[in-house]
């Protein structure tokens, strides 16, 4: 048995997909010291990990204090909130023991936590993963697009904000590439090649296990009787940027009057009084059992979240994505790209170019045919199961090393 230390501040992207791994390093026999915010306590403890929390709202107020206009912006924020990560996870851990860590791509500072204890790391990848050339040459043209008069700050204090993290921790920082996507020696990333952009530019170290899908707890309110052997369309924004009341009205507008059952997720930030009168073809509740549902349904309107898009192509359902924020752009992309479905604008976006979407995909097979081989190559690819078998060869090569 060896003691784990897995490192993911998180969100319901970055934690949803390592559940089933730390389920699975337990059950194989590893101790897990999970550290994440409390508001994922629960989840994480009943994979049989153990939970240890830093304080989110801290956290996150270190990573906004960086800026949010810009990526280095975003890189300089994750650097401020080292002073919130690392002497917590150090004062809890005193003492104590680990065999290897693993942590998110992007937040926790992982990779100087690794550094710092000397243990062997390994990255969990919950997003698109990213090469070193190729995030430089991202940076490079955004900054390009910026005024020197504001790049040239950033820049600045990225640099003093290295320099002062290796007189406190005794860390080298040498790229904002490693503090973005926290680069390991070993890098599981919770999808498939085929899906992962130029997939077959990354070296043997990348491991691309597929979805970590586990099954989730299915509320008592819902009834999935209601939906079966209907003609079902699945709407939901995920969890973070569900605040979309125009959105929402907007669906009604698109697809009230048509044949298919619509189950509709709004979250907790939307009251559904508010929504003004129900069409009666609609199923609206702030939560539903995404997995569940999605094996219903024949068309997923969604973010583009990496996690809903996984579970989409997963289950073998064409997406309409959206994107809102972050990487969802990206992925939106590269559904179309693949025309495993149709990637909208939020902005100016009009009940008729939605119905018209909804048409288009229900009506041509070939999306279904697409997403079928996707779904087919998402079950064959070994997921959280897979991902503990990468981390268990890589454990004994590390330990062998030594």
């Amino acid at each position: 048995m060896a003691r784990v230390l897995f490192i993911n501040p998180g969100s319901e992207g970055h934690v949803n997909p390592t559940l089933g791994v730390v389920q699975e390093l337990v059950s194989r026999g590893e101790e897990v010291v999970y550290f994440c915010i409390e508001a994922y306590r629960e989840r994480i403890e009943k994979t049989g990990a153990t939970v240890r929390t830093i304080d989110g709202q801290k956290f996150i107020q270190a990573f906004l204090a960086g800026g949010r206009n810009y990526l280095l912006e975003r890189v300089n924020g994750l650097l401020y909130t080292a002073d919130i990560v690392i002497p917590s996870v150090l004062e809890q851990i005193q003492d104590e023991h680990f065999d290897y860590i693993i942590h998110d791509s992007m937040f926790g500072c992982g990779r100087m936590l690794a550094q710092m204890l000397k243990l062997p790391a390994i990255n969990s990848c919950t997003s698109f993963a990213q090469r070193e050339a190729s995030f430089g040459n991202l940076l490079k043209q955004l900054s390009a697009s910026i005024p020197a008069e504001i790049v040239t700050p950033i820049h600045d204090k990225f640099h003093s904000l290295t320099v002062m993290l290796k007189e406190k921790y005794e860390v080298d920082i040498a790229s904002p590439y490693e503090v973005f996507c926290n680069p390991a020696p070993l890098t599981i990333v919770y999808t498939t090649k085929e899906f992962q952009p130029v997939g077959d530019a990354f070296d043997p170290s990348y491991k691309f296990v597929g979805p970590s899908i586990v099954s989730r707890s299915v509320p008592e309110d819902f009834d999935l009787t209601a939906i079966k052997g209907k003609d079902v369309i699945y709407i939901s924004l995920g969890t973070v940027f569900n605040q979309a009341m125009e959105f929402y009205k907007l669906c009604f507008e698109a697809l009230g009057t048509t044949e298919h059952t619509i189950v509709m997720s709004i979250g907790n930030k939307v009251q559904l009084a508010d929504l003004g009168e129900v069409p009666a073809n609609f199923v609206v509740m702030p939560y539903v059992p995404q997995m569940e549902v999605l094996q219903h349904a024949r068309l997923f309107v969604t973010h583009g979240g990496m996690n809903s898009t996984n579970e989409g192509l997963y289950y073998g359902v064409p997406l309409i994505v959206i994107p809102q924020s972050a990487d969802q752009p990206i992925i939106a992309k590269r559904v179309a790209d693949l025309e495993a479905g149709i990637a909208l604008q939020m902005q100016n976006l009009t009940a008729e170019q939605l119905r018209n979407a909804v048409d288009d995909v229900l009506s041509h097979s070939s999306f279904k045919q697409v997403v079928e081989q996707m779904s087919e190559s998402f079950g064959q690819s070994g997921g959280y199961r897979k991902a503990v078998d990468e981390i268990f060869e890589f454990k004994n090569r590390s330990f062998h090393s030594r």
